[in-house]
Order: C-alpha cells, then sequence, then structure tokens
C-alpha cells in the first residue's frame, strides 16, 4: 500500500501543491485523487476522508487520515527521516520550521490580491500597499534564512527542505503577476521555476481540466518566465518510436510529436502533460535519448 493525497485543480490549488511536493520533491510514493475546486464534486471526494473538508488531505498506509499541510509534513517527517523533508542540522531546521509555520499562517494581502494561477503569467497587477509590505517580508525571511543558515544552495537553509515547498506557491505568484522583488528574491523565485517537481505540477496543472473563471484576471500577459518548455505537440494516430507508455507500461492510444520523431502514451493526460513540459519527466526524456 501507499501514500494518497487528496488535491484540487492543480492549477490554481496553492495548498495542494505544497501537500504534492512533500512527497515528489522528497521521493515518497503518493497516489493522488483530485477533488475540482467549486464543485460538488469536492465534497463527495473529501466524504471518503472524514474528518477533512480541505485539501491537501493524506492518507496514510495505515489508514490514518491527515489534513493540513503542517501536519502533512510532521507526519511525512517522521515516517521517512531518510527523505530529509527537514534539516538534519538542528539550527537550519528550527530555521525551516519558523520559516514554513510563518507562510503557513501569514501573507494574506498577497495571497487574497494575488490567487495562485500556473497557467498565466502578467506584465503587472500594481500590487497595492497591503502586497508589497508582504513582499518586503518575504525579501527579508528569504535573505535572513540564507545568511543565518550559511546556505550555499539556491535555497533558504540548505538542501531543498519543507520550508521551500512551502514557498513553492509564493514563488509562483511572483512569477505570474510579475510582482517586484529584489533580485537576491528573483534568484530564488527562479531556483523554483526551475525545480524539477515544480515543473511536472505546473506542466500537469496546464492540462488538468478546463479554466476556473475564478481565477481569471484582465492584466496584460507575458509569457511564462520559467524554463522554456521543448516544442512538443499531440498529433494522431500511433506509430510512434515506443509501444508501450512510458510511465504505467501500457499500450500506446495517444503520441506526441518532437524534433519530427512520435511517442506513445496510455492516456491523452499522460501525452499532454509530457508535451507541456517534455523535461519535466525523466521516463520519457530516457525514451526521448535512447
Amino acid at each position: 500500500m501507499t501514500n494518497t493525497l487528496v488535491i484540487g485543480d492543480r492549477a490554481y490549488s496553492s495548498w495542494s501543491l505544497r501537500g504534492w511536493l512533500l512527497f515528489d520533491a522528497f521521493g515518497i510514493p503518493v497516489r493522488t485523487v483530485s477533488a475540482r475546486l467549486y464543485t460538488d464534486e469536492f465534497a463527495s471526494v473529501l466524504n471518503d476522508f472524514f474528518p477533512a473538508r480541505t485539501v491537501p488531505t493524506m492518507r496514510t498506509p495505515d489508514g490514518s487520515v491527515v489534513a493540513d499541510t503542517l501536519a502533512i509534513a510532521e507526519e511525512l517527517a517522521a515516517r521517512h527521516p531518510e527523505a530529509g523533508i527537514w534539516p538534519a542540522d538542528p539550527h537550519a531546521r528550527a530555521t525551516a520550521r519558523a520559516l514554513a509555520a510563518e507562510m503557513h499562517a501569514g501573507f494574506a494581502n498577497l495571497r487574497s490580491y494575488c490567487p495562485m494561477n500556473l497557467r498565466v503569467s502578467y506584465s503587472g497587477c500594481a500590487p497595492p500597499p497591503g502586497v508589497l509590505a508582504d513582499l518586503a517580508r518575504l525579501e527579508t525571511l528569504w535573505s535572513w534564512a540564507r545568511r543565518t543558515t550559511g546556505s550555499a544552495t539556491p535555497w533558504l537553509c540548505g538542501a531543498y527542505s519543507a520550508a521551500d515547498a512551502f514557498f513553492a506557491p509564493v514563488a509562483s505568484r511572483i512569477a505570474t503577476y510579475n510582482l517586484p522583488v529584489n533580485a537576491e528574491a528573483m534568484l530564488y523565485v527562479n531556483a523554483h521555476l526551475a525545480h524539477p517537481s515544480f515543473r511536472r505540477w505546473r506542466a500537469m496543472g496546464l492540462v488538468d481540466g478546463p479554466d476556473q473563471g475564478f481565477y481569471r484576471r484582465d492584466y496584460p500577459r507575458r509569457d511564462w518566465p520559467g524554463p522554456v518548455p521543448l516544442p512538443a505537440r499531440a498529433v494522431p494516430g500511433t506509430d510512434t518510436a515506443n509501444p508501450t507508455c512510458p510511465y504505467s507500461g501500457q499500450p500506446v492510444t495517444h503520441a506526441l510529436q518532437l524534433y519530427g520523431r512520435s511517442f506513445g502514451f496510455c492516456s491523452a493526460f499522460c501525452r499532454d502533460k509530457t508535451a507541456a513540459d517534455p523535461e519535466a519527466w525523466p521516463a520519457f526524456i530516457a525514451l526521448y535519448q535512447s
């Protein structure tokens, strides 16, 4: 048996992104169950995870139901100490926990004015004073964390930790709304945009269901500022270099083309998430390079 994680729409659910990163970024297997936001499906799915009322919610292999990302982080760290969810060094660990707790509870102005939306990027959004104050606090926290822990990596407390997973949705907001932060903070944002697990989540979010109107804004748009994906595209047919899906091992039913070569997948979702960002998927890249 493995862990199960209930998530909302990948493009929009910032809490779900945090919860999923606590698995994928640390190599912990998980099965996901989707509950689309603002629909009857949401409550229906969560009925099977009583008493949870929010996403993400985890069910462990022994049947324990754990809602809330901080609780999920602590439970996974206890069950998988080898994964390195929190730093091993006591000072770095204390710093990471303090950072995650403040992110978990704060930044209400930024959350409200700039909801997470991984499908677009805007050239600007005229952030009001409350949002600018939240951004200044992020700059302070991120700089202090790297300084006090002596981090020599792109991350806040040394190796990538739960603290970084908690700030990933904020990094995405800065990218989406082109929010003004200093150069040091922007380097941290760029590290998130390039992180393999974040790229996988965003690739799925780009093709995971229709747009949610609640998150639409009328700001001028720009290209997504993260890594530029390879130019893959969906194509008809099943005449592909591989007879089985690189993810499931099931027979090919859908195909994409990349630089004149065709590759097959077992479903439209497997194909489309790969076409959205081929380099985010190690199994596909291994196939492509074979």
